[in-house]
């Protein structure tokens, strides 16, 4: 892997060297109204002479309207190929900072500085930039390294109880996919509990070694996508719906129960196992209310998924908690036995 992933508690180490290293001929900083106010206070004395560009916050700006308005300001602030993007903020800014930087001019170096649980064990990772287009997520993209990524995990103290809960559910899928003993761990505690540090630093390490095995996602990365065929489709659904948005990691929450029942009645799954999982998933997140007509309207949203090979809609599923298998062909109407069950 072309890029060095460093955990601490604080950043200003890891950042202070690496932009002596790098003699960098400008900087740039891209937050939002949160990490502004919350997290640039705490990288802020560390960080040379730079710009700053605020977006709003949220998916629903992670679209080319905002990505013509970062080209713009960078533009304006005449960088030139030796300058350095820092995206500080959760996954939306990584994604499309990292966009940003990949496509200006063919391409500026770039750090990610992830401030949310989610982006420190999932975003953060593997080089996946991209933007959602007309509703559809992270439909253009590339994959490029960032020069670094830093995570600091005092910043985890910036966030809301729901923005660390929706993280936690990636840590969940890290288990499940690979780390059987790591999920027998993290069942038998509740959220608060957890130590945040050890979880962090598991979590990249499990999303690392798939990405350094697979970096474009031929084969073996696929495993990641373990509850997001099922979740990004409830997530797109309501996405739409202004006053019923969920967070990333709810919607994946409810993508994994669901693609768990499936696993179990394609007998690949174990009956205890799939109770385990979903006890542990509802004891968290409780339980979103879906009706059917939501079901008829999510379903085919999954037919956008870019894992999809030639119309078909590809899953990954479970044979045993830490054995996923990729490429398991899904029908509409396993999705909606899968949103039922869930609902049931």
């Amino acid at each position: 892997m072309g890029h060095q992933i460093q955990i601490e508690k604080s950043i200003t180490t890891s950042l202070t060297s690496l932009l002596e290293v790098n003699k960098y001929s400008q900087l740039i900083v891209l937050v939002d109204e949160n990490t502004k106010r919350y997290c640039y206070p705490l990288v802020k004395a560390t960080l040379p002479k730079h710009t700053l560009i605020q977006i709003k916050s949220g998916e629903e700006q992670k679209h080319l309207e905002t990505c013509m308005m970062i080209w713009q300001k960078m533009t304006d602030a005449q960088l030139d190929r030796k300058a350095l993007l820092i995206n500080l903020g959760g996954g939306v800014i990584g994604d499309m900072g990292g966009f940003c930087a990949a496509t200006y001019k063919r391409g500026i170096d770039f750090i990610q500085m992830p401030t949310t649980l989610l982006s420190q064990v999932d975003a953060s990772v593997g080089g996946k930039l991209g933007i959602d287009f007309h509703g559809l997520k992270n439909h253009i993209g590339v994959f490029q390294n960032p020069k670094a990524v830093l995570i600091a995990t005092d910043f985890l103290q910036t966030l809301s109880y729901a923005e660390v809960r929706s993280g936690f559910a990636e840590v969940i899928k890290h288990c499940l996919i690979a780390d059987s003993q790591m999920w027998n761990e993290i069942r038998r505690k509740d959220l608060e509990e957890q130590s945040w540090n050890e979880l962090v630093r598991h979590s990249v390490k499990v999303k690392e070694n798939i990405v350094e095995q697979d970096p474009t996602e031929k084969g073996l990365r696929k495993i990641l996508n373990f509850g997001h065929t099922i979740g990004h489709a409830v997530e797109s659904y309501f996405l739409e719906k202004p006053k019923r948005k969920l967070l990333h990691g709810e919607a994946i929450a409810i993508g994994m129960i669901a693609e768990a029942y499936l696993s179990y009645k394609r007998k690949l799954l174990s009956e205890e196992s799939l109770m385990q999982i979903e006890e542990f998933i509802f004891s968290i997140y409780g339980k979103v209310d879906i009706q059917e007509t939501d079901m008829e309207a999510i379903a085919p949203l999954a037919l956008q998924d870019k894992k999809n090979t030639a119309g078909k809609i590809q899953c990954v599923l479970l044979k045993a908690v830490g054995e996923p298998v990729i490429d398991q062909p899904i029908s509409l109407k396993d999705i909606k036995d899968g949103l039922k069950y869930y609902q049931k």
